[in-house]
């Protein structure tokens, strides 16, 4: 069949700018529809993923733009790893969010906010940023390096917007600071010097919005002369390692997801473990998964504490169905995000488990709120507050 394909000549040059950065392998879509059979969302969006590249390849960019399509895109790049023709299918979809950004065009509402907020108050919840704290205030005893905070050290724990404002996840950063408190690490928070990483406007299409917070966040690191920065948050992680580098000078900083930090850590014996008698099954998220590789560490780190069982699901590593807690979907419709975190519920469901594991803060929330909504007795928990407690259960 015959298309009366445009080509990167005759395409809105704007939109080109982004989308065209694949644009000789999109024209090669074959509509196998591998992508829209992957993608966690599509049963809600106007047009399926296949559907976009062939509309796009017939010109009808302005259809696909007033659509409720790419907004409900997770970022979870579940279709573009799996895609046989290794089309950037995920960026695409980044990439059609900045053009109607860029132009306003059917921008969900609280994206807008979202925009506003986090270039006004340096996070996503709108919180006054003095308060990155606040997950703090009720430990037994805060660690140095968390109050008082260490003005210089080797290492920088950046905790992120939904770790330090999110009461439902203060036990992840309370955990890891009381962890590395144990193991005698030298570590400091940023506080009120920390801002958003930046990452929820890059998957809204304001990429350029981006820029400012990454340079402000890579001073405070320099001027504390860190060498490392270490992230509870596989969104921050990402972001540091794999989008600040294109935007500001990261030379001679290391950047390591907790887990990472702890796997390395445990051999060197500095932390008694005693048992934790659970089992557990393991949630890999996307952006520490699927798109930034890391898979073992979470593993290690549970197959470390003794007395716990760790079940795997059906859907596990690349393969990993999506929570549902990415790419700003909550904001744009919470209804599809909890549909989303039923699917991968439903094989939680199916281990026994009694806990479904995650290295995410925003993933624990996920599946915390979609196991109440969808009535599944599990609980939620980040790997390093099972750490923590096989650590409280050696001290006891």
């Amino acid at each position: 069949m015959a298309y009366d394909v445009i080509d990167a000549s005759t395409f809105d040059p704007a939109l080109a700018e982004r989308v065209t950065l694949d644009w000789e392998k999109l024209l090669t879509c074959m509509q196998c529809g591998t992508c829209s059979s992957t993608c966690p969302t599509a049963y809600a969006m106007d047009y399926a993923p296949h559907q976009i590249w062939h509309m796009l390849r017939l010109g009808m960019e302005e259809e696909i733009v007033n659509s409720r399509t790419f907004w409900l895109c997770t970022v979870c790049k579940s279709c573009q790893v799996k895609c046989p023709r290794g089309i950037s299918i995920t960026d695409t979809m980044v990439a059609l969010k900045e053009y109607a950004t860029r132009r306003g065009i059917n921008v969900p509402t609280g994206l807008q906010m979202l925009g506003e907020t986090v270039t006004t108050k340096y996070n996503i919840s709108g919180d006054d940023n003095t308060t990155r704290q606040i997950w703090s205030e009720n430990l037994p005893q805060a660690p140095l390096g968390v109050r008082p905070r260490r003005r210089q050290a080797e290492v920088v724990y950046f905790i992120g917007c939904v770790g330090s404002f999110y009461p439902r996840v203060y036990s992840i950063p309370q955990s890891l600071v009381q962890i590395l408190d144990r193991a005698e690490v030298e570590f400091t928070t940023m506080g009120e010097d920390e801002r958003c990483c930046g990452y929820p406007l890059y998957v809204s299409g304001m990429r350029d919005k981006m820029a400012a917070l990454a340079q402000h966040n890579v001073d405070m690191v320099r001027r504390i002369g860190a060498k490392k920065v270490i992230f509870t948050c596989p969104s921050c992680y990402y972001s540091w390692s794999h989008l600040y580098p294109d935007m500001v000078d990261v030379s001679g900083i290391e950047f390591q997801h907790a887990t990472e930090f702890l796997a390395d850590l445990l051999p060197e014996g500095k932390l008694k473990l005693g048992p934790v008698e659970e089992v557990v099954t393991y949630h890999d998220p996307c952006d520490l998964g699927r798109k930034s590789g890391v898979y073992d560490a979470p593993r290690e780190v549970l197959k470390a504490i003794p007395g716990l069982e760790l079940r795997e699901m059906a859907s596990i590593r690349e393969n990993s169905l999506c929570c549902g807690g990415g790419g700003d979907v909550e904001i744009s419709d919470p209804s599809v995000t909890i549909g989303v975190a039923g699917k991968r519920l439903a094989q939680v469901k199916a281990t026994g488990a009694k806990y479904v594991a995650s290295a995410c803060q925003q993933c624990k929330r996920t599946l915390q709120e979609g196991a109440r909504r969808h009535k599944i007795r599990v609980r939620a928990i980040d790997v390093v507050e099972l750490l923590w407690k096989s650590i409280e259960a050696a001290e006891e």
